[in-house]
């Protein structure tokens, strides 16, 4: 979760972030046109190249549910198929800004532009014109991947939202979160101090037919273990129910004071722990990490194959 808000001559500690209400879709995209959050289901049985076929599940933070969360997400069928998640920096509600504004406003800009020259469908790049696009005040972080039909997936994120691949089983590439400190992760800004697209860290990953990536925000990644991703991935065959059951074991774990999760872990690597006359007692910091949850998990599919997942 982006909990802090990145200043140059003050760093300012902060609450938590979200998304938009619960909800579930499929997405095929061998089509070249854009989806911003929409389903599609189609696939076209007269292509050979490889594109995204995905599925999308959102559970707000449980006290911003009627708001609708602050992280944003688009799915595109641009080329092989386009994946983005933004996670709106909390911290700013305290000064009175909408948090989700900036994130959402920052999707819908790089929705737009998938298919622009100028972007030449670099993710760097579309992250690059998307925020100067940006008019909203506020922060968040972000990720894009980009599937070529050939294979080729290219990846550029600012922050800690994260994407995994999962190739028979195993994960065989993973992204790593950018912080300046424990729970104030690189962000894209409204304001002149702050990351831009130059922050980004790049990849490129080759993919093959059957692979799946899991993307979301860190209230996924804060409250599943990788370990667990590919379990609950190897249960559920389809990219809809696999978005939905990753998305629900990530909100079960955030609300279980008792489960010792990603996000306690690291916290007492940094030495944030309970008391010390707890500590005499043998007690330590768990839980999960209340947080917005957004969860998209594409596999990699020919003309001729189903989107199920192997």
């Amino acid at each position: 979760m982006a909990n802090s808000i990145y200043r140059a001559s003050m760093l300012q500690s902060y609450s938590q972030l979200l998304f938009q209400p619960c909800l579930s879709n499929k997405h095929c995209v061998p089509k070249k046109t854009n989806l911003l959050c929409f389903a599609s289901s189609q696939l076209n049985p007269a292509r050979s190249e490889v594109s995204f076929c995905t599925g999308t599940h959102l559970i707000p933070h449980p006290n911003k549910v009627e708001r609708g969360g602050e992280d944003a997400f688009f799915v595109s069928n641009f080329k092989g198929g386009v994946i983005a998640v933004a996670d709106g920096v909390s911290g700013w509600a305290e000064q009175n800004v909408d948090p989700s504004l900036f994130s959402k406003e920052l999707m819908a800009n790089a929705s737009s532009l998938v298919g622009d020259l100028e972007v030449n469908y670099d993710p760097q790049i579309l992250i690059r014109k998307a925020h100067a696009a940006t008019g909203s005040k506020g922060s968040a972080t972000a990720i894009v991947a980009m599937l070529e039909r050939n294979g080729t997936m290219k990846v550029a994120s600012v922050g800690d939202c994260g994407l995994r691949v999962i190739r028979k089983g195993q994960i065989i590439f993973s992204t790593t979160p950018q912080e300046h400190y424990f729970d104030c992760p690189y962000q894209l800004s409204s304001e002149l101090v702050g990351q831009t697209y130059l922050d980004a860290v790049v990849s490129s990953v080759e993919l093959v037919e059957g692979d799946t990536i899991v993307m979301g925000s860190d209230g996924l990644f804060d409250n599943v273990f990788d370990g667990e991703i590919v379990s609950t991935l190897a249960a559920h065959s389809d990219v809809v129910e696999a978005a939905k059951a990753l998305a629900n074991l990530a909100s079960n774990h955030s609300l279980d004071s008792r489960f010792d999760s990603p996000y306690t872990i690291e916290a007492r690597s940094k030495g944030l722990d309970v008391p010390f006359w707890k500590k005499f007692l043998g007690m330590k910091l768990t839980g999960g990490k209340l947080d917005d949850i957004t969860v998209i998990v594409g596999q990699v599919i020919t003309s001729a194959a189903s989107p199920q997942l192997t």
